[in-house]
């Protein structure tokens, strides 16, 4: 997970939506209040149009649903085309039409919800039919989006990383001061840093009791920073332990050849698309984000740290 790190409790603001922990800093403490406004205000849109847990989602109206094309809100089609294009640039690895995929390993409400069922021993609902994932069977044309009947789309893999980046741009547009957005690790900052720049701390999970490899890092400018990983939003299945980034290829929860992935970029949803991707390509995965010389961090199953693209060495702290 990537956390802000060292900012004046009069500059940042901390709370919980999505079933994830949400912060803002800002650089003008005057304009918290009204900068953590904007943040409640994308929130709520991306919610209302791809939630996958909330009945009247846009995405999962009854026209859609049945297949119709059908016309769409400007905010969902940001939302879908960004799904899109992850899938595109990951070669299908991060593919938005894995949602019933989820749905058949547990993940059918709220992650809290599937946690607390599995914990006083409910299952989850009925078997799903499962169509084999291809977000190249999604159409989307001008404000018209076709789905075809029985795809569940489920946009969660690029959704939260577009939603950051949204809320930092019209932060430091409309508000005119520096703003980093950060939803549960997906991170984006905007406008004016402070001075030393965004401090950002990098650490997982415990495994085993044990702390994971920690990382601190500074960045300036417009940037943003995403980490994925298997040692979050996991759950037993069935009398297995399964986790919530599905491989396309097997609809299975990809293979921990890396425990934690984090990757800076200009914007979140690219770097988002790079982290959740190498975690489902596993050894290929490494290679693959190599060849964008962005800065990145792997943590393997075994907890090796790989760095790549001048990530700092000397980053690497105790916890």
């Amino acid at each position: 997970m990537t956390h802000p790190r060292s900012v004046p409790p009069e500059t940042t603001t901390t709370w919980q939506v999505w079933g994830l922990e949400a912060s803002l800093v800002v650089t003008d403490p005057d304009r918290l209040v009204e900068a953590r406004a904007v943040v409640d205000s994308v929130l709520a849109d991306v919610d209302a149009a791809c939630s996958r847990f909330r009945p009247d989602a846009e995405l999962y109206g009854r026209s859609i649903r049945r297949g119709r094309p059908t016309r769409i809100t400007p905010v969902l089609a940001t939302l879908v085309d960004a799904a899109l294009d992850a899938a595109r640039a990951s070669g299908g690895a991060v593919d938005p039409t894995i949602g019933r995929r989820l749905v058949a390993l547990g993940y059918d409400r709220d992650f809290a919800d599937v946690v607390a069922d599995r914990a006083s021993g409910l299952t989850a609902g009925p078997s799903v039919a499962v169509h084999e994932a291809d977000h190249t069977m999604i159409r989307r044309h001008a404000d018209v989006l076709t789905v075809p009947e029985g795809v569940l789309l489920d946009l969660g893999a690029t959704a939260k990383a577009v939603a950051a980046d949204l809320a930092a741009e019209v932060i430091a547009d409309e508000i005119g001061c520096g703003a980093m957005v950060n939803l549960g690790g997906d991170i984006s900052a905007r406008g004016d840093a402070p001075s030393g720049g965004w401090q950002i701390l990098v650490q997982d999970a415990p495994v085993d009791g044990r702390p994971e490899p920690a990382a601190q890092i500074g960045l300036v400018g417009d940037c943003a920073v995403a980490t994925s990983s298997t040692l979050r939003r996991q759950w037993t299945h069935k009398g297995r332990s399964v986790h919530h980034i599905i491989d396309p290829r097997t609809g299975e929860p990809a293979a921990r050849h890396w425990r934690t992935v984090t990757v800076v970029a200009r914007r979140c949803v690219d770097a988002n698309t790079l982290t959740t991707g190498a975690i489902v390509k596993g050894a290929a995965g490494q290679h693959w984000i190599e060849s964008t010389g962005l800065p990145a961090r792997l943590v393997a199953a075994d907890g090796t740290v790989v760095g790549l693209g001048g990530w700092p060495q000397d980053a690497e702290m105790a916890a």
